[in-house]
Order: C-alpha cells, then sequence, then structure tokens
C-alpha cells in the first residue's frame, strides 16, 4: 500500500487521507519545509531531482516533504531532513505556517536551522539533484533574473525570510 496523505479542511484540520498521486486540484494538504542558514548568512537550496513528477530540476527550500498519516509537522521535517540532507540530531525553531492557494493548495509549516556546514559534509539522496549555499544577494538576482529555476512559491518564502 503506498502511503496516504493528510487532508485537512480550510483550518488545517484533518478531514481525511489520500494515497499520494491521487490528489484532487480541490484537495488541501500539509508540507513541512526548512529554511536552512549559515553563520555566514547565506541560504541552503535544494535542487529537485530531474525524475521528480511535478517541478523536476527546480530550485526550492533545503528540505521540504509532505506529511504522511500519522505523522506531525515536525515528525516530518525531522524524517526528510535526515533522509534528503543526512543530518541527525539537530536544532530546529519553529517558523511561520503559511497557506498556499496556487495550483495546488496546501499548508506548510516552516522550521529553520542554522548550520556551520560544507556543501560536501551533506549527504544528499536521490530526491534532490544537488545542493547549494546562495548569498542573499546571489539568490535574490537569480530569482529577478531567471525565475524559471525556482519553484513559484520562492518569491514569497524569500520575503518570509531575507
Amino acid at each position: 500500500m503506498k502511503p496516504r496523505m493528510v487532508i485537512v479542511n480550510e483550518k488545517d484540520n484533518i478531514i481525511g487521507y489520500k494515497e499520494i498521486g491521487t490528489l484532487a486540484l480541490k484537495d488541501i494538504y500539509r508540507v513541512s519545509a526548512l529554511w536552512i542558514t549559515n553563520p555566514k548568512g547565506e541560504i541552503l537550496l535544494a535542487r529537485r531531482s530531474l525524475k521528480k513528477k511535478h517541478d523536476p530540476g527546480k530550485w526550492g527550500p533545503a528540505v521540504a516533504g509532505t506529511i504522511e498519516e500519522g505523522e506531525n509537522y515536525k515528525e516530518n521535517i525531522i524524517k526528510e531532513v535526515g533522509e534528503e540532507l543526512g543530518l541527525k540530531n539537530i536544532k530546529l525553531r519553529k517558523g511561520p505556517k503559511r497557506k498556499v492557494s496556487e495550483k495546488y493548495n496546501y499548508f506548510c509549516q516552516w522550521f529553520t536551522l542554522e548550520i556551520a556546514k560544507d556543501i560536501k559534509d551533506f549527504k544528499i539522496q536521490e530526491e534532490v539533484e544537488e545542493i547549494k549555499w546562495f548569498s542573499k544577494e546571489e539568490l535574490l538576482e537569480k530569482i529577478k533574473s531567471e525565475p524559471d529555476l525556482f519553484l513559484n512559491t520562492m518569491k514569497q518564502w524569500i520575503k518570509l525570510f531575507v
């Protein structure tokens, strides 16, 4: 059996579950995401695998995951950061939660982390094509000059954190 995603109402209350890949456009689901910075103020972003069904090869948050049945936002992000970057025993801070209503509808609970690690010290897995530290200036310029390289939602997430 495929994992089942948590489906919620407009107030983020659980109303059911659906197998991954069976969502209707009207369904609202839950996502957790992690905004990672380093002591230099750089931002870690991940480029999605080219094999991803949605937005392959686009840059987005360092870590993000869809909440599955039996998980809450924090449990999911801890699992995802271990799977996607190989990080364990980290001290997350809870950030803002926002509802996104674009092509897909979901609540995104953000967490933040500051960590001093070199790119080579992360252990990325197959969902991630590559990761990169961006300076704030470089990131803002790239999103402005080459917006198609990034997830559509990156502009709104940048406003929350930069």
